[in-house]
């Protein structure tokens, strides 16, 4: 049964689409069978795969019940990988949905028919607690939040753990934190070895040890429509989410987190 994870932050800018794209790519690259949803109206998971044609359907057409999953997927240039791509039309789903009494849930319910097809389903949420944030929330198993390694982003990281208990008390009671990811890490930088010494502290071992630095291939990559780890397999950023699936792999194991 796939392991549904959903990659939300309330803020954007933090690495959320980046650590998307790459740990998807990097657990393709180890042989599993990974479905990337992109949820944001930005498309930028979709773009950041090469996927560029606008006549195509999206995560739109599912959230509005127009179409299935299979309907949707896509397949990628990386083996392994497949998508559901995304576009602006999503902007509207948050107005179309909101008479649907079963508007939380309708991501999950298309999800369920191909539970099996995929080892993990990893969605991409915008960055806002809307209507389509709170369907990648309900439909995930668990929650994996790229955080910036600046103030700001430490600042909001209580109200989106807040935002998580109260789903998994009204929604999915089998929602909880995967994980914590520090994002743009420079050793360099006072303030970003202050903040990572604060989320270890209060977090534990809920945060990766695994940190993405701020590197400029990772910047370059979206541009070119490829993953770090296609643009430059070599660069300090490709090693990052290398690493960074390998300890999500092996926390999942140690957690147990595979379904029967």
């Amino acid at each position: 049964m796939a392991i549904v994870i959903s990659i939300s932050n309330q803020k954007g800018g933090v690495g959320k689409t980046t650590t998307a794209v790459n740990l998807s790519t990097a657990l393709a690259a180890v042989r599993k069978r990974v479905l990337l949803i992109d949820l944001d109206p930005q498309g930028n998971a979709t773009t950041g795969l090469g996927i560029y044609s606008k006549r195509m359907n999206t995560s739109y057409d599912i959230l509005t019940q127009r179409k299935t999953l299979s309907e949707v997927i896509i397949n990628t240039s990386i083996p392994g990988l497949s998508l559901v791509p995304a576009s602006i039309d999503l902007v509207g789903a948050e107005i179309e949905l909101v008479q649907n009494a079963n508007r939380a849930g309708i991501l999950k319910n298309a999800l369920a028919p191909y539970a099996k097809a995929f080892d993990y389903i990893i969605i991409d949420s915008p960055p806002s607690m809307g209507i389509l944030t709170l369907n990648a929330l309900v439909a995930a198993d668990g929650v994996l939040v790229p955080l910036q390694c600046e103030y700001y982003a430490l600042e909001g990281l209580s109200y989106l753990l807040s935002s998580i208990k109260k789903i998994n008390a009204n929604y999915n009671e089998s929602l909880s934190l995967f994980g914590i990811v520090l994002t743009m890490h420079d050793k360099r930088n006072g303030l970003s070895v202050s903040v990572e010494n604060d989320v270890r502290k209060h977090l534990g071992d809920k945060v990766f040890k695994t940190i993405i630095p701020r590197n400029i291939k990772i910047s370059e990559a979206p541009s070119y429509g490829r993953p770090v780890l296609i643009y430059d397999v070599r660069c300090v950023g490709s090693y990052a989410y290398m690493e960074l699936a390998k300890e999500f792999l092996e926390k999942e194991k140690r957690e147990q987190w595979k379904k029967n």
